[in-house]
């Protein structure tokens, strides 16, 4: 054990540290089992309930799930490699696939989502992108999107009111040709969009949409698009466990 860490951590955090440790070398592989409590009360010399703030400080970093009456266990993450520039691509070839289930479908994962649609008065932060005051009604669509069983990331949509009136945007249901080429039919076909990132802690409800553990930080990622006069038709907010996601950008040189 490293004596540094020894002589200055409490009891509780040497565990913990110890712990990290194995698990970020890979000693520790994703789904097993941690040693006891016993175990690890006879291994660090000390009573129960330390080791248990021990593993409770694992559990809140999100390396650790409790899984009682069984022990502790390695967090098996399910990344997802999260590309902003994909969605300017052509639509899969099949209606049933969105470019969601396309990707995660072709790394032998099982994707799955949930989409809800609502009208609601637009929240500062949308109503100062997509220019309308704040509080005019907006047309929302919250996506949970999910790897084998698990909540990755949100993507909720927000379009005025004004231009999606009475079209399939309002309804709870998948969109064959994709929001952005419904939106190019309903003659609103975007020139250009302005993406911004954010990283922060989530607000509960993110962090309850999400499942997510105590200490994770989300990137929520603005998209906004706009049609060649310059009027905003979409605003996108993205919400991204840093846990579960690597986000890749490819560029192209001029």
């Amino acid at each position: 054990m490293n004596t540094f860490r020894g002589a200055t951590l409490p009891a509780y955090q040497r565990i913990a540290a110890s712990l990290r440790d194995r698990i970020t070398s890979g000693a520790l592989a994703p789904g097993e089992q941690l040693p006891t409590e016993q175990e690890l009360s006879e291994e660090f010399g000390v009573a129960r309930q330390t080791v248990r703030n021990g593993l409770g400080a694992l559990v809140a970093e999100g390396l650790v799930v409790s899984r009682r009456p069984h022990g502790h266990f390695v967090r098996q993450l399910e990344h997802m490699v999260y590309r902003p520039q994909a969605e300017s691509r052509p639509q899969p070839a099949t209606p049933e696939m969105d470019r969601y289930c396309q990707q995660i479908t072709a790394e032998g994962r099982v994707p799955s989502q949930t989409i809800e649609v609502s009208l609601i008065k637009a929240p500062a932060e949308i109503a100062k992108r997509l220019e309308l005051a704040e509080g005019e009604l907006v047309v929302a669509r919250r996506r949970v999107r999910y790897i084998n069983g698990e909540p990755v990331n949100t993507n909720d949509s927000h379009f005025p009111l004004d231009i999606v009136r009475d079209s399939e945007i309002m309804s709870p249901a998948d969109i064959a040709q994709g929001t952005n080429q419904y939106l190019a039919d309903l003659g609103y076909p975007q020139a250009r969009a302005i993406d911004e990132y954010f990283i922060r802690m989530p607000t509960p409800d993110e962090a309850q949409r999400l499942s997510l553990g105590a200490g994770t930080p989300v990137a929520l990622h603005y998209v906004t698009g706009y049609t060649q006069d310059g009027r905003a038709v979409r605003c996108t907010s993205n919400v991204l466990p840093g846990d579960r996601h690597v986000i890749v950008y490819e560029r192209a040189w001029e």
